[in-house]
């Protein structure tokens, strides 16, 4: 049976939980009582995550380099805890910034975006242009996939070269126009949106609200709320006027919510309070 287009599922089951996003980002040294600090307990550990998130969140998102941290081990369960996430109904977002050129790209692209993968996205670092992103489309439109192209990044320092002046715009304002370019040719039948999205952080709100306007195509994954300052208020500006088309991720907040043997009650509890205050600053907008 032929899979949904990324952007129709991905706003499908945005709208029957909500735009938080769960990053699963394990380290060893945060993990809670009673589990172990190795492989095994970053296995249990993210699955008991999923388990305690999966009736509220809408996506999670794996980052790559907790688990690449722990070897060939490492990597087993990364693909395990992508597999199982996929079994229970999650839109599953590989953040690995992957980006680079010819044959290295193509190979990147069919490593996580093939036809069988539990991944339905990945991340992707557009600094070498075209040429680094196109193999990760053709994969997106031929299975069904997604990608998330580093527009606007929530880090402090992201202004060093994305805020430069090109002309009359910003480095990122050019991106997100070549961006808009790549979404318009793959666009759902059903969601209005492409499967090429953006990642624009929540920690720079005016930016994030003017991106929106530069890629009405693109569904956004909004970094950068919770730990990092980031607020509803904030990210409701990338959304659309219906409250559609974004989805925000939280890591620390609702991983390391407790560092007791209730860490998987608390987590549910944080991802329960940021829903809440996601659809609070959604709905102020929209009235």
């Amino acid at each position: 049976m032929r899979q949904m287009h990324f952007a129709d599922a991905l706003t499908a089951r945005v709208k029957n939980t909500s735009p938080v996003c769960v990053g699963l980002d394990p380290v060893l040294e945060k993990l809670p009582d009673g589990v172990q600090r190795n492989e095994t307990g970053v296995r249990d550990f993210c699955i008991g995550i999923i388990d305690a998130t999966k009736d509220i969140a809408s996506c999670i998102k794996p980052q790559l380099a907790y688990f690449e941290l722990l070897g060939w081990e490492g990597m087993r369960v990364f693909w395990d805890v992508c597999a199982y996430a996929k079994e229970q109904g999650l839109i599953v977002i590989a953040d690995a910034k992957r980006g680079d050129i010819g044959s290295t790209c193509d190979a990147y692209a069919d490593a996580y975006l093939h036809a069988g993968s539990p991944i339905d996205a990945i991340t992707v670092n557009a600094y070498l242009g075209s040429d680094g992103v196109n193999p990760f489309i053709e994969r997106c439109a031929k299975n069904e996939k997604g990608i998330f192209v580093l527009v606007k990044t929530s880090n402090p320092s992201s202004g060093d070269l994305q805020d430069l002046p090109v002309g009359d715009e910003a480095v990122h304002e050019h991106l997100a126009g070549l961006v808009a370019s790549w979404a318009m040719h793959q666009v759902g039948s059903e969601s209005n949106f492409s499967c090429i999205g953006a990642v624009v952080g929540a920690t720079y709100p005016e930016e994030l609200r003017y991106l929106r306007t530069l890629m009405p195509l693109s569904p956004f994954l909004i970094p950068g709320y919770g730990a990092q300052g980031g607020i509803a208020q904030d990210v409701k500006h990338g959304f659309m006027p219906d409250g559609s088309g974004a989805i925000v991720n939280a890591s620390r907040s609702i991983l390391y919510a407790s560092a007791g043997t209730d860490w998987r009650d608390a987590a549910h509890a944080a991802a329960a309070a940021m829903q809440t205050d996601l659809q609070a600053a959604l709905h102020s907008e929209i009235a």
